[in-house]
């Protein structure tokens, strides 16, 4: 018996001395897990639900917004062609994406290029969560649908002539070695443009630049359509290009207004500013067809709208209305005579005006987003250079000129040599014969009749 209180008194004797080196241990733990939990991203319901509908807007303008858009202003023998180009680069470039296009476009390899990582993204969970609070997935799912939209853009200058296995090659190539590079400089967490303070908020460089650089090249190579610049060639269906207007100019919303991935004050000044220079440029360039022809078209006008939005897109997260009234204006200006003085004088047959629209109005918002970013003329006065104390407009030009020129130069050496890989590939012709582009693409390449009569 006493033995046995000697044991209990030692074990006692032991607790009391231990108890707190375990107290404080315990305290330690309860500590680092709240830490831990006060500092873990935490799911935002309502930037997960607007980013959830953004990513279903901007696939909704390649299917069927800008499918419907080029088929209209397509010939008839050529609609199904058209509308098969922008349905496969959606499936393929999905695919693309998920292979290694995510892990090139937004991996930390480097500053100059995501490395592969990040492939068939095998780092990716349902649970995994950004610092913003959205889904991983929601992340890739938001980007994929840039990736699909951009070669899909590319489409318009070549139609009506480019073999279906060509476009594919093209298409397939350009947007793992021209998108997925340029788009991680530019947004990549680690890119030197980013790092330069280039703004940019939703592709003004990383989808309309590059698109319609890549478009010139490949216009130029594949040659012009027959019978170009003498013949006409007028748009089968302007309805049905009215109407993949308007899914465009919607779903640019999702585009520009979705970029900054929340929901918030900033996304509806972005998407106001998004709809007031796509206005503003539909107003000016029917302005310029009254004054130039005497008469105002239809097509000016759609043209006009998709000129603006484009324009807009590099300047939607920094201006305010001001600004999205003078780059509209600006847009619809210089896109028009783009698109119709220049093109002519050059005689290139930049079919349906990608290079016109898309790559000038996409050089237009980025550089003048410089100017209207300032607060003095209405933007937020962000200050995006490194180490920079107050917004200065000449030193954001110079960044936004230094990013567009080197992009500019790499896409266009990079589509051109693309593009010879792709026609030595195809049997060295990257077009259809005569005879094939004369009886149309639809029947050629797909064996089949957009309408029955």
């Amino acid at each position: 018996m006493k033995r046995f209180s000697y044991i209990l008194s030692l074990m006692a004797g032991f607790c009391l001395i231990s108890f707190p080196a375990f107290a404080q241990e315990a305290a330690a733990a309860i500590a680092e897990a709240s830490t831990a939990e006060e500092t873990a991203p935490v799911l935002n319901g309502a930037d997960t639900a607007w980013i959830l509908t953004a990513t279903a807007l901007v696939l909704f303008m390649t299917i069927p917004g800008l499918s419907l858009f080029y088929a209209g202003l397509v010939g008839r023998k050529n609609v199904l062609s058209v509308l098969m180009h922008c349905f496969m680069i959606t499936a393929i470039m999905s695919i693309l994406w998920l292979v290694c296009g995510y892990s090139i476009a937004l991996g930390d390899a480097s500053p100059y290029w995501g490395g592969f990582g990040e492939i068939f993204a095998k780092n990716l969970t349902a649970d995994g969560m950004s610092d913003a609070g959205l889904p991983d997935y929601l992340v890739f799912a938001f980007q994929m649908t840039f990736f699909i939209i951009t070669p899909a853009l590319m489409v318009g200058a070549f139609v009506e002539r480019m073999k279906f296995s060509a476009m594919i090659l093209f298409t397939s190539l350009w947007a793992l070695l021209v998108y997925a590079p340029v788009c991680h400089w530019v947004w990549g967490g680690n890119g030197f443009m980013l790092d330069w303070g280039t703004k940019d908020l939703a592709g003004g460089i990383v989808v309309h630049i590059t698109a319609g650089i890549g478009a010139l090249a490949a216009c130029i190579l594949v040659g012009p359509r027959k019978g170009y610049p003498t013949a006409q060639f007028q748009p089968h269906n302007l309805p049905l290009c009215v109407t993949g207007t308007g899914m465009l100019w919607v779903g640019w919303f999702g585009f520009n207004a979705g970029s900054g991935l929340v929901a918030d004050g900033g996304a509806a000044q972005t998407l106001v500013v998004t709809h007031i220079s796509a206005a503003t440029a539909t107003i000016v360039w029917s302005l310029c067809e009254k004054v130039k022809h005497g008469k105002a078209s239809v097509l000016g006008a759609v043209t006009g709208a998709i000129a603006g939005l484009a324009a807009i897109t590099p300047a939607s997260g920094d201006v305010g209305p001001m600004g999205a009234l003078a780059i509209g204006t600006a847009s619809g200006l210089i896109c028009w005579f783009a698109s119709t003085a220049v093109k002519s004088k050059f005689g290139y047959d930049d079919s349906l005006d990608v290079v016109g629209v898309h790559g000038v109005g996409g050089l237009v918002g980025t550089l003048l987003v410089a100017f209207f970013a300032a607060e003095s003329l209405g933007g937020k006065g962000v200050i995006s250079i490194p180490d920079a104390e107050t917004y200065s407009m000449g030193a954001q030009f110079i960044v936004q000129l230094k990013a567009s020129a080197i992009t500019i130069v790499y896409t266009l050496i990079v589509s051109v040599i693309i593009l010879y890989i792709v026609k030595a590939i195809c049997g060295g012709s990257l077009r259809v014969t005569e005879s094939e582009e004369e009886e149309g693409l639809d029947l050629i390449a797909h064996g089949e009749s957009g309408y029955n009569n």
